[in-house]
């Protein structure tokens, strides 16, 4: 994402990322404690970032909040002024008609010798679609797999808002 601009679309107001822009992630570290993610969700409300995906991995004393957003550039920002410790990866997007796809995109992905690290479910079904967002061993590879074997490969503004 380095040297992309977010542009706001001029009739909504809400920023979004380039076309074509990958699908970014954020890792969050905190303490494992009461509100911690509450005070996480909020802060990225408070600034009109909607969270379209989540996962948490939790320890005793440790949590780590991964987050994809409509907004990555000012999720960034609300992240660094608050203090939040975090990491940013990038992520293979893809969407499903049925669950009958799932096998067929496995296979896929099998066929192509990927390892998935973790798979989540985004929070909007656009047109009925799941969307699953994948870690994958070799991001370039896997979005050649998926769009050799006809699932569509998504960017960060088909995701946004």
């Amino acid at each position: 994402m380095a040297g992309q601009t977010i542009q706001a679309p001029p009739e909504k107001g809400v920023m979004q990322a380039p076309p074509g822009a990958r699908v970014i992630q954020f890792s969050v570290f905190t303490p494992n404690r009461l509100g911690q993610l509450h005070d996480l969700i909020n802060l990225m409300g408070s600034e009109t970032v909607h969270i379209l995906a989540l996962m948490i991995l939790d320890t005793i004393e440790s949590a780590i909040i991964r987050l994809v957003v409509d907004d990555p550039e000012r999720a960034r920002d609300l992240l660094k002024r608050r203090g939040f410790a975090h990491a940013e990866s990038t992520l293979v997007v893809t969407a499903v008609n049925s669950t009958e796809e799932l096998p067929k995109l496995m296979s896929a992905l099998l066929e192509a010798e990927l390892n998935i690290n973790y798979l989540y479910s985004l929070i909007p079904h656009p047109e009925g679609k799941s969307i699953l967002a994948m870690s994958v061993e070799d991001n370039e590879l896997a979005a050649q797999t998926l769009k050799r074997h006809h699932f569509p490969v998504l960017s960060q503004a088909d995701i946004s808002r």
